[in-house]
C-alpha cells in the first residue's frame, strides 16, 4: 500500500530539485555578470536559497525514506493509532466530532486532522469503540465517548493517508 503522503512529499522534493538544478545555477550565473561578487545581494540570495534547498532535499529524502520504512501492518487493527479515524461524542453534550491521526505534515485542525505527537493525538490513541477519551482544555476538561473508529487497514483512502 503506497501512503498518499509520500506522493506530496515527492512533489515537494521534486520541484525543489528543479529549483536547485535549472534556477539556481541561471540566477547565480546573472548575479556573477553583475560584477563584484562581495557586495552582490542576488548572489547572497542565491547562494542562501541554493543552501536552504539543499537542506530540504535532505530532509525530504530522509522522510520519505522514514515513511517508505513503515511496517503499516505492525499499526494496530483493533484500536486507533496512525491513519485511524475516531468519530465521538461530548459524554456531556452529545456533539459530534471527528478526527484522524495522521502525519505531521498533513496536520490540518481544521478538517481535524492531528498528529499522533499532539496533546489530542496522544489522548486518542489506543482507543477503542466504547472507550471514554478525557481531553485537557483551557479552564477544565471534556469527555467524549469514541462512537466508531476505523484503523488504516480499513480507511478507504479518500481522507488523504
Amino acid at each position: 500500500m503506497r501512503l498518499p503522503i509520500l506522493d506530496k512529499l515527492d512533489k515537494d522534493l521534486m520541484a525543489c530539485k528543479k529549483e536547485l538544478e535549472v534556477d539556481i545555477p541561471k540566477a547565480l550565473k546573472e548575479a556573477i555578470a553583475l560584477g563584484d561578487l562581495s557586495e552582490n545581494a542576488e548572489y547572497k540570495s542565491a547562494k542562501e536559497r541554493q543552501m536552504f534547498l539543499e537542506s530540504r532535499i535532505s530532509q525530504l529524502q530522509k522522510r520519505i525514506g522514514d515513511i517508505t520504512s513503515l511496517n503499516i501492518n505492525q499499526i494496530a487493527k483493533d484500536k486507533s493509532g496512525l491513519g485511524s479515524t475516531l468519530f465521538l461524542k461530548d459524554i456531556e453534550t452529545g456533539e459530534a466530532r471527528t478526527y484522524k491521526l495522521v502525519f505531521p505534515e498533513e496536520v490540518d485542525p481544521d478538517e481535524g486532522k492531528i498528529s499522533l505527537a499532539s496533546p489530542l493525538g496522544k489522548a486518542l490513541f489506543g482507543k477503542r469503540k466504547g472507550d471514554e477519551v478525557v481531553i485537557s482544555i483551557q479552564g477544565g476538561r471534556k469527555e467524549y465517548e469514541v462512537v466508531q473508529m476505523t484503523t488504516i487497514h480499513e480507511d478507504t483512502g479518500e481522507s488523504g493517508l
